[in-house]
């Protein structure tokens, strides 16, 4: 078969310095560095398309700790590993000792043993997660240098209290799938929505504002009072949409956020400050008073109930058509009407697909030298 046009534009460089390399934050990496691992991720794509297997990482481990529910993300570690040969290995935080004093750096150690890559979520206190995560990769390459094991063991962020790189990476590229000319210049609305199941990590919104904000989007953020997101995070995306010749504005209402919009994002997140007090009352392990403060963030969310993805609230975007996009799941009929929801069930699919060639990527460029060659090796 002939190479693909994806794997043609791969420039072996600037790959080739992603090697050994592991994503906490997309704010750890430049503009380039990120251009690279999602020129990769397109490559996987391809090739997948066309029933080329790639098992550059035969009889590897590839564990993956959940300190919180998933679906996509679960099953995308799982079927990246795979089709990279690996075997994957899903682990329940719960039955870590990390609830019984074990530290991160402890438990990274211990999984450092066996790994050969890990992935980790843990998102719902703040300050918690991407710290935890950061600790942990420290222990795995502390262990790996005190025992001269030259194994390469990527982290990846499957998803913390400060960023989900796996998620928006994924959406940056299904972006560029269904606008082919970028985003330069496309007016993208991230809006807080209403939701009654539970106060949701501020991790997405947060993690959108960061990366899209470096290719020249007029970026919008909206929410009510008091839902306000991590003051580094907003700094980060002031900062990229400067830099991008973008902007980064934020506004309190949805219709603001939505009118002449290209791309909306509604998502629902917890109250800044409620989420703050989970922390101490994780901490201290009283639940009554978690379960106390859960019922008090849904109590706020139910006053902006009005804060909805509806046709009306389309109506206002560019041409009254803009791409609706979301991490999933979304709360049909709160977050979202189920109308929009079905007439872009195709399109959040196809986001959520790209999910898994993120991951390979991730992977693959940490893992595989000469990333480039072995990859147009699979099209003689």
């Amino acid at each position: 078969m002939s190479i693909p046009p994806q794997l043609e534009s791969l420039h072996t460089n600037t790959i080739n310095a992603l090697y050994s390399r592991s994503l906490v934050s997309t704010q750890d990496w430049s503009t380039a560095d990120l251009d690279a691992l999602t020129s990769v991720a397109a490559a996987f794509q391809a090739l997948d398309r066309v029933g080329v297997k790639t098992p550059l990482c035969p009889n590897e481990l590839a564990y993956a700790v959940f300190f919180d529910n998933s679906t996509r993300t679960k099953s995308a570690w799982a079927g990246a590993a795979s089709r990279l040969g690996m075997q994957p290995v899903i682990v329940d935080g719960s039955s870590t000792q990390v609830a019984h004093g074990e530290t991160a750096a402890e438990t990274g150690a211990m999984l450092g043993m066996n790994a050969h890559a890990m992935g980790i979520r843990h998102d719902l206190i703040l300050g918690e997660g991407n710290a935890f995560i950061r600790d942990l990769k420290g222990g795995i390459d502390h262990y790996l240098q005190a025992t001269n094991d030259s194994r390469q063991v990527p982290i990846v962020n499957l998803q913390c209290d400060v960023d989900h790189p796996t998620q928006t990476l994924a959406d940056l590229l299904w972006l560029r799938e269904y606008f082919p000319e970028g985003i330069q210049g496309k007016k993208i609305a991230v809006s807080w929505a209403y939701s009654p199941s539970y106060a949701k990590p501020l991790s997405v919104p947060q993690g959108l504002i960061m990366l899209l904000s470096r290719y020249g989007a007029d970026l919008r953020l909206a929410h009510p009072p008091g839902y306000q997101l991590i003051d580094d995070c907003m700094d980060a995306a002031k900062k990229n949409s400067a830099e991008s010749g973008g902007s980064f504005t934020v506004v309190d209402s949805m219709d603001a956020a939505f009118e002449d919009a290209d791309i909306v994002y509604p998502k629902s997140w917890g109250p800044y400050d409620l989420m703050l007090e989970r922390v101490q009352a994780n901490r201290a392990g009283d639940q009554q008073a978690m379960g106390e403060i859960e019922g008090r963030c849904l109590s706020l969310n139910a006053q902006f109930t009005d804060w909805i993805c509806d046709e009306e609230k389309m109506a206002k975007t560019r041409g009254g058509d803009a791409l609706y996009m979301h991490c999933l799941p979304a709360d049909i009929g709160d977050e979202v009407s189920p109308a929009i929801m079905e007439k872009h069930r195709v399109n959040v699919a196809r986001e959520a697909n790209w999910k898994v060639y993120v991951i390979m990527s991730m992977l693959a460029c940490a893992k595989v030298p000469n990333l480039t060659q072995r990859l147009r090796g699979f099209c003689p």
